[in-house]
């Protein structure tokens, strides 16, 4: 009988949606195991993992045909092929999604879950674009996905005579989903879109009410042990600090054993003439903890520390050494409002922020990926760019730098180079034939870790050409292990080395013994406080201790890893690790086995998240009076915020922008102003809306102030032309010519976009000349020189 005909579609119609449902995420199955099989991942498609998932998605057809058996029969009955319809839409909509999450765990290894909620639409959509981008395939795969269902539930027509009624069928679907919630599952085999949901409704519904009476729970006295006293000969001068934060740099690269090892050859040679601890752990899955754990020791918040809407009062590095006649200054080649950098960094009153719009005209960015995007400059351009900024000799200084280079799409620079040294180093290498598969399935993630360990090779090569190299204390380490390759265990996410090089250490070590990141800035303050007189906090409230120097593996420590925004699920206590409601024995090679003992880590950790979200979302850190500097909030009336979030309630700041600038046009300067001020209190590095802000004023005639906003942005972004087209306009209205001369000099040798504003380079000349000004070019530069004809 042909369907078509039918005026209404019966149960036996909709059992075909289910089976054919089922049998589009079977192919989904195939699909996952094969891409995963021939990355290296695994060793086989069709092995016991692939049976568990085929049962786990057959679990998930089965509820889902459960739930919308009941829409399916409404629509039916209120108006015939509503409700096939209807369903026939949903299940491709759930097949397309479940499509992308497979895709993505393909891709990172990693399902996704609540960490989702942690970014905004703007960070998710610049991941994606910067990562790959978006292209014409994910569009094709949807048709392709499509087809396979609806070429699928064609097929049935020649099978459903044999289902028997639905109300037995419905037993069936609801028996196969109750054994599924039995089966043991892990993330490669689980249904990837109930893993989402499950996970969301569990990060949202978790209880983290707190119920001790203490006010301040991380409150303690400054740790009188001092670790690293032993191994440095410190000089008169307080000594410089430069962190290195490489992105994706795990332990498997690095060092002696690594499990990945051969590409980072310089960093191999340089933890043998340093202060090296091989068992170190990130205390993130990903980059947004890096900096609040490694330079503050800061507790993580709910999605981590930098996302939290209002900032605690806290103690860091940054602002302890400050306080102490340091100069702070931090680095990196991407967009610092990603992950809420530039929002933390200037909480800690930074002295100096370079990021992807300060490079200037004489630096490249990373090569575009095939859909046109670009992460921003890559290692070796950050260090060349920092190098040449000048740096002042009579204060210490205390600099961070995060690299990008190491992140998909694994782009580096003069890439077919660095893939035939790849090849070049293969036929040397000891490891396993699995290992091997992996790096030749990957050979462009590997050429970049060569990249980036040159570029390391090159900043520290660099760094000794600077005054007060011979002083200064440098520490590399990575965020987290990069995620496509394949890891061991769920602790190998976190296993990052740590280098501590100087050339005031008296003597070298390798430690074994496990630390993290929580316990470098106590380390590093003890380590100073030590030898100098500095203004220290009486007391303090570090998440870690002092840095185990240990040379024999051991682990002493209590250490909660976030795994990502919004997924706080492992716990190390001694050598147990608690992972996703499993016990797990640390061995002295980081491997895990399992564990009998260790029941109280769960306790442990279910009170850190207590306390966790207590100290972060109550202001609970440190009180006022240990603060060093107080948080620079804008303050709104609650009538201005009402306005605010009247015209637009959400994140997307350069929707607001797009506002405010509609508003100056309008020359209601009041309201452009107030909500410039707003969209710089979230956002303090939209440079947009800092040079409207700039503008406004200047149309308000305030145009000392406008000058004062306009040099800014062009010291913090030298590339960005509207800085420079917009202080023009103002030199122009004032009769300041020779200011506008000197101008034109600057644009030339910073932006590498000044023929865009050609006219205006050319009225301030022309205005020169009226004014008497003469002009000439110095021949050896190209500069202008500006002269009156009095002079």
């Amino acid at each position: 009988m042909n369907t078509s005909t039918i005026d209404r579609y019966t149960l036996k119609q909709y059992t075909r949606l289910i089976i054919s449902f089922f049998g589009t995420l079977l192919l989904l199955s195939i699909y996952q195991y094969a891409t995963l099989y021939f990355k290296g991942v695994v060793d086989t498609i069709f092995s016991g993992s692939f049976f568990i998932a085929v049962a786990h998605q057959l679990g998930y057809a089965s509820i889902i045909g459960l739930i919308l058996v009941f829409p399916f029969n409404f629509w039916e009955s209120f108006r015939p092929r509503y409700g096939f319809n209807l369903v026939f839409v949903i299940i491709a909509f759930l097949l397309i999604i479940e499509a992308g999450l497979i895709s993505y765990y393909c891709t990172v290894l990693v399902p996704l879950g609540s960490d989702i909620l942690g970014y905004s639409f703007s960070d998710i959509k610049m991941t994606i674009s910067n990562s790959g981008g978006v292209s014409i395939l994910p569009f094709i795969g949807v048709i392709v996905i499509i087809a396979i269902y609806f070429g699928l539930y064609k097929v049935t027509s020649k099978y459903y005579h044999y289902i028997g009624r639905m109300y037995p069928f419905t037993i069936i679907l609801f028996s196969f989903f109750i054994s599924t919630l039995y089966l043991d599952g892990k993330p490669i085999n689980q249904n990837k879109s109930q893993y989402l949901a499950l996970n969301i409704y569990n990060s949202s519904t978790e209880d983290t009410s707190y119920n001790a009476d203490i006010e301040y729970p991380l409150i303690k006295p400054q740790p009188a042990e001092n670790p690293l006293g032993e191994f440095f000969n410190l000089k008169e001068e307080k000594p410089n600090i430069v962190f290195i934060i490489v992105e994706g740099l795990g332990r498997d690269f690095v060092g002696e054993g690594a499990e990945y090892g051969g590409f980072t050859p310089f960093l191999d040679s340089l933890s043998q003439k340093s202060l090296y601890w091989e068992n170190c752990l990130s205390n993130t899955g990903r980059t947004f903890g890096v900096l609040p754990s490694l330079l503050g020791s800061l507790p993580f918040g709910k999605s981590g520390f930098m996302e939290l809407e209002k900032y605690p009062n806290k103690l860091t590095l940054f602002s302890i050494l400050k306080n102490n006649g340091y100069q702070t200054a931090f680095y990196q080649g991407t967009n610092s409002s990603f992950d809420g950098v530039d929002k933390f960094l200037l909480s800690e009153n930074v002295d100096f922020v370079l990021d992807k719009s300060g490079f200037g005209a004489n630096y490249t960015m990373q090569e575009e990926d095939a859909a046109g995007s670009s992460w921003g400059y890559p290692d070796e351009e950050l260090f060349k760019k920092s190098m040449s900024l000048k740096r002042d000799g009579n204060s210490p200084r205390v600099e961070a730098y995060m690299t990008i280079s190491n992140h998909e799409p694994f782009i580096p620079p003069n890439q077919e180079h660095y893939e035939k040294e790849v090849a070049k180093i293969m036929p040397g290498l000891k490891h396993d034939a699995k290992k091997m598969k992996v790096i030749r399935k990957n050979d462009n993630v590997f050429a970049t870790l060569l990249y980036t360990d040159d570029a390391l090779k090159f900043v520290l090569e660099s760094y000794k050409k600077q005054p007060g190299y011979n002083n200064t204390i440098f520490i590399v380490t990575g965020d987290h292990r990069l995620i496509p390759i394949p890891q061991r265990n769920n602790l190998s996410r976190f296993h990052v080395p740590l280098i501590m090089y100087s050339p005031l250490l008296k003597k070298t070590r390798k430690i074994s013994a496990i630390s993290s990141h929580f316990d470098v800035t106590p380390s590093l303050l003890s380590l100073l406080e030590g030898h100098y007189e500095l203004k220290m906090p009486k007391k303090v409230a570090w998440m870690g201790s002092a840095l185990d120097t240990n040379e024999k593996f051991r682990s002493k420590k209590n250490i909660p890893l976030m795994r990502n925004k919004n997924e706080l699920k492992e716990y190390v206590s001694g050598d147990k690790l608690y992972s996703d409601g499993a016990v797990y024995k640390i061995d002295t090679n980081m491997d895990l086995s399992s564990s009998f003992g260790g029941g109280d880590i769960k306790a442990k950790l279910k009170a850190f998240k207590s306390m966790n979200a207590y100290v972060t979302t109550n202001n609970k850190i440190i009180p006022d009076s240990l603060a060093i500097f107080s948080i620079k909030k804008e303050k709104f009336t609650e009538s201005e915020m009402v306005w605010i979030n009247s015209l637009y309630n959400g994140q997307n700041y350069d929707r607001y922008y797009m506002i405010a600038r509609d508003l100056a046009f309008e020359k209601d300067y009041q309201k452009s102003l107030l909500l410039c001020r707003y969209v710089l209190s979230e956002s303090p590095s939209h440079i947009d809306t800092k040079i409207l802000s700039g503008r406004v004023h200047a149309w308000k005639r305030d145009r000392e102030k406008a000058i004062e906003i306009f040099k800014s942005c062009i010291k913090v972004n030298p590339n960005y032309i509207d800085s420079y087209a917009a202080l023009f306009d103002v030199y122009f209205w004032e009769g300041r010519h020779r200011d506008a001369l000197e101008l034109i000099n600057i644009v030339n040798q910073n932006s590498s976009s000044a023929h865009m504003i050609s006219d205006k380079i050319a009225r301030a000349k022309r205005e020169a000349r009226k004014a008497g000004v003469k002009i000439f070019k110095k021949p050896e530069n190209d500069k202008i020189v500006a002269a009156l004809d009095n002079d």
